[in-house]
């Protein structure tokens, strides 16, 4: 994998967690409908699986 790839699955990986992680707190504060959240939680989710899986490595694990 080249460093340019690997940089990218990272920025999309974390991408992914932000729109996992960010919206539960305007729901929370009542800025944001709970459907609207869970779709967001959705697109977030397949991000994070869906780019990390590639990156993350066992040794990143620490086993």
């Amino acid at each position: 994998m080249t460093k340019n790839s690997h940089f990218f699955l990272r920025l999309v990986s974390y991408s992914g967690l932000a729109i996992s992680f960010l919206p539960a707190l305007l729901v929370f504060q009542g800025m944001m409908a709970k459907e609207t959240y869970f779709q967001l939680l959705l697109v977030g989710m397949l991000l994070w699986f869906g780019t990390a899986i590639f990156w993350i490595k066992p040794d990143d694990l620490g086993g």
